[in-house]
């Protein structure tokens, strides 16, 4: 990790690496996953099982694809207290932060004889992808919350967790709680790209559902990717990215902090500071340094910042803004002593931390928001998970004869224009039916939403 001033050639250089790093797939990866895609399609669990077996559990049968309740129960007693209390505050703060996110169905007549609406309904089925807690790896608890509360609070009648057990063919029990506190409706023990294609196909076992959301690793995101179409997705997620904007005022060891919570995830997640300080990113990077000796992930850290970190100096803080929306990192930190002042300014992140005590862990957990956001600078056209992503609009339209012959003459030319003579006949036989009728008194009209 190194200090560059912007502008320079050197920071162009490092902008592009950071930028251009994006999600990439080689072609055996695609062939695998299309392999195992096609395969799940044909042999629905016989497929599941054989890749579970493979990969995962040895001894899963088809019969033990689904959680249990016993399971479930069992689960409870393995989880201590302040694991709940914290859990529990979680989804409170979650759940009152995606009810602010619902849409309603909504009528208006603009015009005499016209009604036009929208009906807001959410898909029948979701599933939620969690990744597995399996030897040596911890459980992502949170992956639970953020994917199953907002479709809970959408309506979806049907949510069905996917997560791929441990070798003995267990979940990890934390998972457990946190599903069933949130409300999931079922819970397979399948992952990879196999329960991606078992959720958007179906199997005998496995219901097929409507929208898939979650993350994981590159096959579950290739995965995800190639049965967009078939269902919903909620996005093509990339490593994980944070840029601090800081000057004279902020804390260096609260910056390479938060740097480091990022590097830590991976070799291609991308860290970046963003200061008008000289003192202050001098600073940073020597926290930066001494931090890193007491990280156990210390040598994946230490190939992010090398790669895909920097510490840049900008002459302003409307520079380092600029430079942020070209960025459009998955997660934006402002620290410095006016932060409300350049809100409005800000136009690509996924999400923006604001002040010193709102480190992007914050927001992972407890805050409310969705912790699933748009990577590789695709902040610049698309948003968080949220409710939206569980619901579909359905156009309402009605004409009564008069509306519909005070705008049939525009109808037929607009259609003979595009060369579409039948959609042009489809008016014009209405309009040989008679005299219009008179404009219909105004009434109350009953509609069920």
């Amino acid at each position: 990790m190194k200090i560059v001033r912007y502008p320079s050639s050197d920071a162009e250089k490092k902008i592009r690496a950071i930028t251009e790093r994006g999600v990439e797939f080689r072609a055996g990866e695609i062939d695998t996953v299309s392999k195992i895609l096609a395969d799940v399609k044909q042999r629905g669990d016989d497929a599941v099982i054989e890749y579970t077996n493979r990969f995962d559990a040895p001894d899963l049968r088809a019969s033990d694809l689904i959680v249990s309740q016993e399971e479930i129960e069992a689960a409870g007693e393995q989880v201590d207290s302040r694991f709940m209390t914290a859990l529990n505050r979680s989804v409170s703060q979650i759940e009152e932060f995606h009810k602010k996110q619902l849409r309603n169905s909504w009528i208006s007549t603009p015009r005499p004889g016209v009604m036009l609406g929208q009906l807001v309904n959410p898909v029948d089925a979701a599933g939620v992808y969690v990744p597995g807690a399996k030897s040596g790896m911890t459980p992502l608890v949170s992956s639970v919350l953020m994917g199953v509360i907002p479709a809970k609070i959408a309506g979806v009648k049907h949510i069905a967790m996917v997560t791929p057990p441990m070798r003995d063919g267990s979940v990890n029990p934390h998972l457990l709680v946190a599903a069933k506190t949130v409300g999931a409706d079922v819970i397979y023990k399948t992952g990879s790209a196999w329960a991606v294609a078992a959720l958007a196909y179906g199997t005998e076992t496995i219901k097929k559902v409507d929208v898939i959301v979650g993350p994981g690793n590159i096959y579950v995101t290739l995965a995800k990717k190639m049965v967009a179409g078939t269902v919903g997705i909620d996005m093509i997620a990339g490593p994980s990215e944070i840029l601090v904007i800081a000057d004279e005022t902020a804390n260096p060891d609260f910056i390479a902090a938060d740097l480091l919570s990022q590097a830590e995830h991976d070799t291609l997640a991308s860290s970046v500071l963003i200061t008008t300080s000289e003192a202050i990113a001098q600073k940073t990077l020597e926290a930066v340094t001494r931090q890193l000796d007491h990280l156990e992930r210390k040598e994946i850290a230490l190939q992010s910042l090398d790669a895909f970190g920097s510490i840049m100096v900008v002459p302003d803080i409307e520079t380092a803004v600029d430079l942020a929306n070209r960025i459009a990192p998955e997660h934006l930190e402002i620290q410095i002593r006016e932060p409300f002042e350049y809100i409005g300014l800000i136009r690509n992140a996924g999400a923006v931390f604001v002040g010193e005590y709102t480190p992007e862990p914050v927001g992972d957990y407890v805050a409310g928001p969705n912790h699933v956001l748009p990577t590789g600078g695709t902040a610049r056209f698309s948003s968080a998970l949220s409710v939206d992503n569980f619901l579909k609009q359905t156009s309402l339209l009605h004409y009564s004869k008069a509306a519909f012959e005070r705008e049939a003459d525009d109808i037929m030319r607009m259609a003979k224009v595009e060369g579409l003579g039948a959609h042009a006949g489809s008016v014009a036989v209405r309009c040989k039916s008679g005299e219009p009728e008179p404009e219909p008194k105004p009434k109350t009209r009953r509609i069920r939403l």
